[in-house]
């Protein structure tokens, strides 16, 4: 008889049900199973997920154990990853809903340039060439599920457009080794937290680089270009891995930022838990990323000032190229013509459609007031005068 889950799952039923889905039962390096325990144990006592949140949480723990399987097999298939350079990555990172984004996408678009596709993301491999993808099962299956959910929430993709073959944030990577604050976004699971909080993420950034050589194999001349908000945390981590990383932060009132994250996730979370809603969204969100700008700023000071770009917010939707072209310019290289020409388009296609922006949010819904976020980003409005604790 067959009856459906009500929990997340087990270390032992997760692994095999990842086995099940792909063949495969080598999972690599046992660092990851501190994690995985510390977050299952976390949902199971602390989250209050419905079926429905038990059963999409359980796809997405599941899906980053398929993905260390699936690198796992394809590092033994193509040794001669191990040999492709990762040569001066940018990483965009900053609070969330700052404009990382469409920034990132817009560095993307450079033919020069490579990012990480979601599809590759979830299922690491060389990337084929384009016109192979829809034959791709996973690649597939993705993009038909983001269609649906285009269909089923306009407004949700109004708020973070996503389909298969769009770059991504690259948590994903992160996930791989279950250090990755992409999970207490979407969960109330403060045991989680706090662990993740102490822990050393190396090993996690190193996992990453070896991905991005694999999936870079036979683009290993392109620059590769990430976007990750939870980089706040790991500063240290990801340079000890990219030693010559250029990271630009990104800049927006904290009060905007909050109000935008919270909404994102409670979105994307709905119907998913009795608790994770409202007041804890707000109360979770604001002390995770108040703590990762202060930690950031903190790791900033140990490191030359050669490695960081700053972008207001403001000054990039006033002129998103105009922006570009000052940071090629720090980067010590024009913008070419082929690429201002991807960008603009681009940028068109962002301002129309499913993917035009669109979101609604106020502090108040998650029980919040605008004095309560400027302590806790203190420090930060401090270092950063120009910010403007009321912009929009």
């Amino acid at each position: 008889m067959h009856t459906t889950r009500t929990d997340v799952g087990t270390v032992e039923d997760l692994h095999a049900s990842a086995t099940r889905l792909t063949g495969l039962d080598d999972f690599g390096d046992d660092d990851y199973l501190d994690g995985l325990r510390v977050l299952l144990a976390s949902y199971a006592t602390e989250s209050a997920f419905t079926p429905a949140g038990s059963r999409a949480t359980r796809a997405m723990v599941r899906t980053a154990l398929v993905s260390r399987l699936l690198s796992e097999a394809a590092w033994r298939q193509h040794p001669e990853h191990a040999s492709v350079a990762v040569t001066r990555p940018i990483f965009v990172t900053g609070l969330p809903r700052t404009g990382t984004t469409a920034l990132h996408r817009l560095l993307a678009a450079d033919p020069a340039h490579q990012g990480l596709e979601l599809w590759l993301a979830e299922a690491p491999q060389p990337r084929p060439p384009r016109q192979d993808w829809e034959s791709h099962p996973v690649y597939s299956a993705l993009q038909a599920g983001f269609g649906r959910h285009h269909e089923s929430d306009p407004e949700f993709m109004g708020m973070h457009y996503t389909a298969a073959d769009q770059v991504e944030e690259c948590w994903r990577l992160l996930c791989q080794s279950m250090r990755s604050v992409s999970f207490e976004c979407l969960a109330h699971i403060p045991a989680y937290s706090g662990w993740l909080a102490t822990q050393d993420w190396t090993s996690a950034y190193r996992r990453h680089r070896r991905n991005l050589q694999l999936i870079g194999l036979p683009d290993r001349d392109r620059r590769w270009v990430l976007k990750n908000p939870s980089h706040l945390f790991a500063l240290d981590a990801l340079l000890a891995a990219y030693p010559d990383a250029v990271v630009i932060q990104t800049h927006r009132a904290p009060r905007t930022a909050i109000a935008s994250v919270c909404s994102l996730n409670a979105r994307a979370a709905r119907g998913w838990s009795e608790r994770f809603g409202g007041e804890t969204v707000g109360r979770g969100q604001l002390a995770l990323w108040s703590r990762g700008v202060r930690r950031f700023l903190a790791d900033r000071e140990r490191h030359a000032p050669e490695h960081f770009i700053d972008v207001g917010y403001d000054d990039f939707v006033a002129d998103p190229i105009g922006i570009v072209a000052a940071i090629y310019d720090r980067l010590g290289r024009p913008l070419s013509p082929q690429a201002r020409t991807a960008m603009l388009a681009l940028h068109a296609r962002s301002r129309s459609g499913l993917a035009r922006p669109a979101h609604r949010y106020e502090l108040a819904d998650f029980g919040l007031t605008a004095a309560e976020v400027d302590e806790a980003f203190g420090d930060y409005l401090a270092t950063y005068p120009g910010v403007s604790p009321s912009g929009r």
